[in-house]
């Protein structure tokens, strides 16, 4: 077994933002929201749900996003990616396909926050659904690419 090295500590900051981003849509939607929607009162429950949502969508754009940005950046430079890599088939096109659902589920995360904000229920739950499953998806393309 090899020594764990600087880019396993990459990988590994990479993989466990990953884990809370991923992991905290799951307990949210599994978990918190079912709950406050059973124990709390209406406007005890949208004023919980509110805080929470607020707390996580900062979480994200101040530890995650920058964290999973930084290390994904890092470790395609560390193997070698090029803009021109991308369109090859094998690592490239499953990395170019990662890259691309990750960008509509950051887009969909931050228009379920601004669909919330202006009271469009329906429209800020299919959005955090589609986050949600694309952000699955994401995790799915992830494990097909080889570690390097």
């Amino acid at each position: 077994m090899d020594a764990v090295g600087p880019w396993s500590l990459v990988r590994f900051l990479h993989v466990t933002g990953a884990v809370v981003w991923v992991g905290g849509q799951l307990a949210l939607s599994l978990v918190v929201l079912p709950l406050a929607r059973r124990m709390l009162s209406a406007d005890a429950r949208d004023g919980f749900v509110a805080g929470a949502g607020r707390r996580f969508g900062l979480l994200t754009g101040a530890v995650f996003l920058p964290l999973q940005l930084g290390t994904g950046w890092a470790m395609a430079w560390h193997t070698g990616v090029t803009w021109a890599s991308l369109a090859g088939p094998g690592y490239g096109r499953t990395l170019a396909a990662k890259l691309g659902l990750f960008v509509l589920v950051m887009l969909a995360a931050a228009g379920h926050g601004v669909a919330y904000a202006k009271g469009r229920p329906g429209l800020a739950r299919a959005l955090a659904v589609g986050s949600l499953a694309g952000s699955l998806g994401v995790v799915l393309l992830a494990t097909a690419l080889p570690v390097t």
